[in-house]
């Protein structure tokens, strides 16, 4: 059993089954100030590469620096989680270069179109914590196992486009803006949203079995993640059904 998000296994916490740690153990109140502090890191960097684009300035670099940053970063923080207090925060500042660029050219396309992504990303994020918290969704093998496999496949979709797009060649539907674009897009969104329920999950049982403090920043860094991916989707989905109306 695993989540579908790459940063946060099952087998993640194993090791620390049985362990004490005195005081300095994980809680889910320290995860949610640390994913505060994130989001508000993300922010901040976002809002700096959204003012260079809408001033004239290529925001082509910061984007590229972004990427392939946060990439190497999160990559590092996966492999080494006691280095988690100190990359989480650089791979937050990272993705934020990349979403307030990518945002700033969606927005010049379709005014308003960030506002309603974002609040939809949160509207999404918290609506999912009620009803995880309630009881409502289970998260059970069978869950677990099913929403990592269509993450897994919307990955190997995305990595064959990528690969494709090298010769020329578009996958079918994942650009398009036509009706079945959208239809994709949104289950696409769903996937994403389907993660956040794992994440929830994961970092509750994180802090029931009394995992060390600095994973506060990795179950923070883990959900981040998701939010990002999360982020990037709707904003894909509302830009194809933005251009499908004209």
């Amino acid at each position: 059993m695993r989540s579908g998000n790459p940063s946060l296994t099952d087998k993640t916490f194993e090791s620390y089954t049985g362990h004490a740690y005195g005081g300095n153990t994980m809680t889910i109140q320290g995860t949610v100030n640390k994913t505060f502090i994130l989001l508000v890191l993300i922010v901040v960097s976002a809002v700096f590469t959204w003012s260079q684009y809408f001033a004239g300035e290529n925001v082509g670099p910061y984007i590229t620096v972004g990427v392939l940053g946060s990439l190497i970063v999160a990559l590092i923080t996966i492999f080494v989680k006691r280095v988690a207090p100190v990359l989480s925060p650089v791979y937050a500042i990272l993705e934020g270069f990349v979403i307030g660029g990518v945002s700033a050219m969606y927005e010049a396309q379709f005014q308003g179109i960030t506002f309603m992504a974002v609040s939809l990303t949160f509207s999404i994020l918290f609506g999912l914590l009620l009803v995880y918290k309630s009881g409502l969704i289970k998260v059970t093998h069978n869950f677990r196992l099913g929403v990592a496999a269509a993450t897994l496949g919307v990955f190997l979709t995305y990595l064959l486009s990528l690969i494709l797009g090298f010769f020329g060649i578009q996958v079918p539907l994942i650009h398009e803006t036509g009706t079945l674009g959208i239809i994709v897009s949104g289950v696409i969104v769903f996937i994403a949203a389907l993660n956040l329920v794992l994440d929830f999950d994961f970092i509750e049982r994180g802090a029931a079995v009394g995992a060390p403090k600095y994973m506060e920043w990795y179950g923070a860094f883990g959900l981040m993640i998701t939010l990002v991916w999360l982020y990037l989707e709707i904003l894909r989905l509302l830009y194809k059904i933005f251009a499908n109306r004209n």
